[in-house]
């Protein structure tokens, strides 16, 4: 099963799949490096914050590219484009973490920490289908040409 998974043939399921596993995997490295330095190193929490991000992003690039989006066809973009891409929507994604971190707890009259849980969920529901379509895709299949018609 845990072959099949890792299949270019396993479609969208092994996607999803590779796609969860990678993301849990970082979600981990990103809330333990943050919680770690402003829990118990003492950074202000929007500095352990930009650490633990940029620590997130570069191992969550790696993984997308040689783990979840495998593909039998080249990808479409190559790797610059693709992080090109990668840290317009990490940027994108910094900025509304930093921003629901520093607005919404007092706000809601929530924790901090609640609100970067939450903040993070939804970030990640909406990357798979960004980096799916628009920065880890396969170039298309090859289309046959069409046939050389000569004229009498």
């Amino acid at each position: 099963m845990v072959q099949g998974l890792r299949s270019p043939s396993s479609g969208l399921l092994g996607q999803g799949t590779r796609f969860g596993l990678a993301g849990g995997l970082v979600a981990l490295v990103y809330l333990g490096t943050t919680t770690l330095l402003a829990d118990v190193v003492g950074l202000p929490f929007q500095v352990a914050l930009a650490i633990g991000f940029g620590v997130a992003i570069s191992l969550h690039f790696t993984l997308q590219r040689v783990f979840v989006w495998i593909h039998h066809e080249d990808f479409a973009l190559p790797v610059y484009e693709q992080a090109g891409r990668y840290l317009a929507v990490a940027a994108v994604q910094y900025g509304v973490t930093a921003a629901s971190t520093a607005l919404l707890p007092s706000a809601l009259g929530i924790s901090t920490e609640l609100v970067y849980l939450a903040t993070v969920a939804v970030i990640l529901s909406v990357n798979f289908l960004v980096f799916r379509h628009g920065i880890f895709h396969a170039k298309p299949a090859d289309e046959s040409p069409a046939p050389i018609v000569e004229a009498d």
